[in-house]
């Protein structure tokens, strides 16, 4: 497994070994003991998730204030560019963001720990999205920072339209005016 820091560095891009062939791949795509030493503490997972979406489906930027979730993501169907954002006001990336693009090509998964929002924006014609989290889902936590805030900047591949957003995702809070993480 190959492990690359982003520029927010505790947010990794994990690659595991793909064996294949003309009969198609194997991979491990987790094994907690290699996780826990790429990311240098012990992280218990409670909760697997998986989503399908539609072409220009932008999901986010999510967080829980409390119980927040560390996730671990990949694609195994479609491509999507993930996007993580540094929501921790004591970090020293407080505000920036990181994206990787996650396919079912390129296997890589991203390591998203508590305190960052999460989203992303479906570049295929669908993506099957699958997490594991570390904490359980508390829809009355759950917050969401505006997708397109300009004090983030965030680069959003273009898909030749705009994004479908869900009405708590078009609702999200700039992040100037959201609770946040000390």
């Amino acid at each position: 497994m190959k492990v690359t820091p982003t520029a927010i560095p505790d947010v990794l891009v994990i690659e595991p070994k793909v064996f294949g062939d003309a009969r198609g791949f194997f991979f491990e795509s987790f094994n907690q003991r290699a996780f826990d030493e790429a990311v240098g503490r012990h992280v218990d997972f409670v909760q697997d998730n998986h989503s399908r979406s539609a072409k220009g489906v932008l999901r986010g930027l999510h967080y829980q204030v409390q119980q927040p979730q560390g996730k671990l993501v990949r694609v195994t169907r479609g491509a999507v560019f993930d996007v993580a954002v540094d929501i921790r006001k004591s970090s020293p990336t407080f505000g920036q963001w990181t994206g990787v693009e996650l396919t079912e090509d390129n296997h890589k998964q991203l390591w998203v720990p508590a305190g960052l929002a999460h989203g992303f924006l479906v570049l295929s014609d669908f993506a099957d999205f699958l997490y594991k989290t570390t904490e359980y889902y508390a829809p009355v936590h759950e917050r969401a920072i505006l997708w397109n805030d300009t004090t983030l900047a965030i680069q959003w591949p273009q898909t030749g339209s705009p994004p479908l957003l869900s009405a708590k995702d078009a609702a999200g809070t700039p992040l100037a005016l959201a609770e946040l993480f000390g």
